[in-house]
């Protein structure tokens, strides 16, 4: 048995984002709240967007008061800004689209986002979303999952199909103006997720085919996007199997390489899909002595067997130059603790292997062990 929930309606194809007026105009909003990234604002895509929507006589309120991991304070001045609009567009990365749905969530709600962390209060109904990834990573835009940081640096989800996005707009010429280093960081960060859909405790047969198809498709598509930017058809590739790896991690969850990025995060500004191929590797010689089906066919997907799969991984991470772990200023001890946290613990769980304590030693010292 597997319940796979919604998966929004996805529009592809590039020049899509053009259409934006279009799709807003569908909803009947005549007054929305656009959420971008800060970087974004310096180009041309946001404001043209915006003349586009304000040529068809729709207000637009615009956020972008944020950078890097949202804090608990962006999410609410970004609820605060969309509280009384029609609609919420996010534009960017995932770090954008989840303030975006976290401030479609939350504009009608009493309280902050804190009351709603870790699933501590019902959400309550949100306004429709229109999510347009600029990066090809996080699967963010069909994900029910949103993260933020509290402001003292815990990292924290909220998580509900209230948050949910109505529309997914994927257009593949967005993302080629991401440079080389982030579009691996990224594309790794949802190879990492299609994995661990398709491995962990929850993985089923619903998820499966997404995060299977993904994997096949980030292994040739993520080393041609980093040679050759401007590759249309890898950026294509990458933009659909990030989107499909949503899809599967929405449904089965994340497991032991998300649970070590997370808990590193709490140390140091690591860009997240930097630290999670990182995790990843460090964690896949100890998984695979799991050597259960779901891991042998993500092996496969790979063009590899199960017991090749850490140099695989290897060969594909110097393939597009992933580069060192930083140093983080933390012991194994400490990053054992944040491993075990609350929002964190879950991840230990779901992961294919029971995680003994001997087990969480040696995966933080593992991890660590690849910092410059």
């Amino acid at each position: 048995m597997f319940d796979m929930g919604a998966v929004p309606r996805i529009q592809f194809g590039a020049g899509q984002a053009a259409l934006l007026p279009e799709h807003v105009a569908s909803f009947g909003a005549r007054d929305v709240t656009l959420i971008a990234d800060p970087f974004l604002m310096q180009g041309a895509d946001i404001p043209r967007v915006v003349e586009a929507l304000r040529a068809d006589a729709i207000r637009v309120r615009l956020f972008h008061a944020f950078s890097g991991e949202p804090k608990a304070h962006h999410v609410a001045a970004a609820a605060d800004v969309a509280r009384g609009s029609d609609l919420v567009i996010g534009i960017g990365g995932g770090s954008a689209l989840d303030v975006a749905k976290l401030a479609a969530t939350l504009a009608g709600a009493p309280g902050g986002p804190m009351d709603y962390a870790l699933g501590r209060t019902p959400l309550p109904a949100a306004l429709p979303k229109i999510m347009v990834p600029t990066t090809a990573g996080t699967g963010s835009e069909t994900s029910a999952t949103n993260i933020f940081s509290s402001d003292a640096g815990e990292k924290l989800w909220i998580w509900g199909p209230q948050t949910r996005a109505e529309l997914v707009i994927l257009d593949p010429a967005l993302t080629v103006s991401l440079p080389p280093h982030l579009t691996a960081w990224c594309g790794l960060d949802a190879l990492v997720h299609a994995f661990e859909a398709a491995t962990n405790r929850n993985a089923h047969a619903g998820a499966a085919p997404y995060a299977l198809d993904a994997l096949r498709h980030i292994a040739w598509a993520l080393p041609r996007a980093v040679a050759w930017p401007d590759d249309m058809e890898a950026r294509s590739a990458l933009l659909i199997a990030s989107c499909h790896a949503g899809i599967a991690i929405d449904a089965c969850g994340t497991a032991v390489a998300h649970n070590l990025s997370h808990a590193l995060a709490r140390f140091a500004p690591v860009h997240h899909g930097h630290a999670t191929a990182h995790a990843f590797a460090a964690s896949l010689p100890w998984l695979i002595e799991a050597s259960t089906p779901q891991l042998r066919a993500a092996a496969a997907a790979l063009d590899c067997a199960l017991s090749d799969l850490p140099e695989r991984v290897e060969i594909l991470m110097g393939a597009v130059d992933l580069g060192p772990l930083p140093q983080i200023p933390v012991t194994p001890e400490a990053l054992i603790a944040e491993m075990q946290a609350e929002a964190n613990a879950p991840m230990l769980r779901n992961t294919v292997r029971e995680v003994t304590p001997a087990d969480l030693h040696h995966l933080a010292e593992a991890t660590l062990a690849r910092a410059a």
